[in-house]
């Protein structure tokens, strides 16, 4: 009774706040390999191309692990992608390719790039990646801003049962105005660890941090944060639920807190590999995602702009060079987005009061985001669209390059394109801290995170 009583008072203040832990990554070893040639963009994020250039660039490249490629001869369970990724997985652990660091510790990570679309802005995104708890969204420590789908939820948690691994880092967002981590962790750098350029011309930079007295003061900094996941919400919910499925009694787990010094989560499944972006540092950077939608039934392009009038004041737009379209959309005062037809470019700028009574339904704050006005009045409501037919994208695409949106009507692939402005970070703070969420695909954080600078094994 007295070791529940304990923990319950552990747990109690736990609860509220952020758990952030070092930990004893496992590292491509580099006199084995070449860094650039194992390391990936995010699995989802990866074309079939890209697939099959990873494949070519080297046998121990990550996206044999998190993104298999299927073989003829397939059986679930037996011989498949997942079966194949926890073999590999310790087949390269047991060869050395793979090396576990001797003590527990954070990563310094910066990434430089070329802001895309904004004549050559250059920035530079600076984080750190280390264990966060695992926390249900009930606690109001780790908040979403986006609804996930069971598919990808489900590939991701069969993957994880099979090897055991995190390879990935979720895209953590905090707010600290007076820099507090980059102030600890990036003051007098010295030469990184790592330094790669990905594909996209992004360079990443990392280094090591085992020091504990610098640990813990970057801990403590980091207690009383609250935390919105910017990119992984899927792989973020299947950790939750592993978490859960292996989640050991509250006795335990009080006993193995107390009886270590080191800050660890309570057990393996409780944490999961975190990169931790201040959204009030320089170089928070957040690309439109474009919708295109297809396959639509008799759809007739003059019949969908009269009917947009009722609640949108719409004007032609002879600009039709992809940039252009993109800057006179980013200079309107409210919301508003571009219909791409065969009848050309039309923007659509929202009538408010029409807009508010059509979705009455939304919480205002929604109501106010040009996504939602365009998935829940436009593709629902104008052209019939079902929100489950949008969730599995069985008429809608989404594109970052608004040249290739249009292009697509051009070839004749799609039936409209809609070009839009980026949603802001003061729109995603409001949304997510409200406990709302706005449609799939609201934020297209750049760049990504690399996967396979670091992973953490449960095992």
């Amino acid at each position: 009774m007295a070791a529940q009583a304990e923990f319950a008072a552990v747990w109690s203040l736990t609860e509220s706040m952020a758990r952030i832990y070092p930990f004893r990554a496992l590292r491509y070893n580099p006199s084995m390999v070449r860094v650039e040639d194992v390391v990936t963009q995010p699995y989802d994020k990866i074309s079939p191309a890209m697939q099959q250039a990873y494949y070519q660039r080297s046998v121990y490249n990550l996206v044999r692990i998190i993104l298999g490629l299927p073989e003829l001869f397939d059986e679930p369970g037996i011989n498949d992608v997942y079966t194949r990724a926890a073999r590999d997985f310790a087949d390269w652990r047991s060869a050395g390719i793979l090396a576990q660091e001797k003590d527990a510790c954070v990563f310094a990570y910066a990434q430089r790039f070329t802001v895309p679309g904004a004549n050559g802005e250059v920035k530079e995104r600076r984080a750190f990646i280390a264990l966060g708890e695992l926390c249900d969204y009930s606690q109001q420590v780790v908040f979403r801003h986006e609804q996930t789908l069971s598919k990808p939820k489900s590939d991701r948690l069969n993957l994880l049962r099979a090897t055991r691994a995190h390879f990935g880092q979720i895209f953590m967002l905090y707010s600290d105005p007076a820099l507090t981590a980059e102030k600890i962790l990036f003051s007098g750098a010295t030469a990184p660890e790592i330094e790669v350029t990905d594909e996209y011309g992004v360079t990443h930079r990392v280094w090591k941090v085992s020091d504990m007295s610098t640990i813990n003061i970057l801990l403590g900094a980091m207690e009383d944060k609250k935390l919105i996941i910017a990119d992984g919400h899927h792989r973020y919910e299947t950790a939750l639920a592993y978490s859960h499925e292996h989640a050991p009694s509250t006795i335990a787990r009080t006993e193995r807190n107390l009886a270590n010094t080191t800050p660890q989560p309570s057990y393996p499944e409780a944490a999961t590999m975190m990169t931790f972006v201040n959204m009030d540092s320089a170089g928070i950077t957040i690309l439109p995602t474009h919708r295109v939608v297809f396959g639509l039934k008799d759809f007739v392009p003059a019949t969908f702009i009269e009917r947009a009038r009722e609640f949108f004041d719409i004007h032609p737009v002879t600009v039709d060079n992809p940039g252009d379209l993109i800057k006179l959309l980013a200079r309107q005062t409210g919301t508003a987005f571009i219909a791409v037809t065969k009848l050309g470019c039309h923007l659509l700028a929202a009538k408010p009061e029409a807009v508010a009574q059509a979705l009455t339904k939304l919480p205002e704050r929604q109501r106010r985001l040009d996504l939602a006005q365009l998935h829940s009045l436009v593709l629902e409501q104008l052209m019939g669209i079902t929100p489950e037919a949008i969730r599995e994208q069985r008429n809608l695409r989404y594109v970052r390059d608004a040249g290739e949106a249009i292009e697509q009507v051009t070839r004749g692939e799609a039936d409209v394109a809609f070009l839009t402005n980026p949603i802001t970070l003061d729109q995603l703070r409001e949304v997510a801290f409200a406990g709302d969420v706005m449609p799939q695909k609201s934020t297209d954080f750049y760049p990504k995170m690399l996967s396979g600078l670091a992973i953490y094994a449960l095992d």
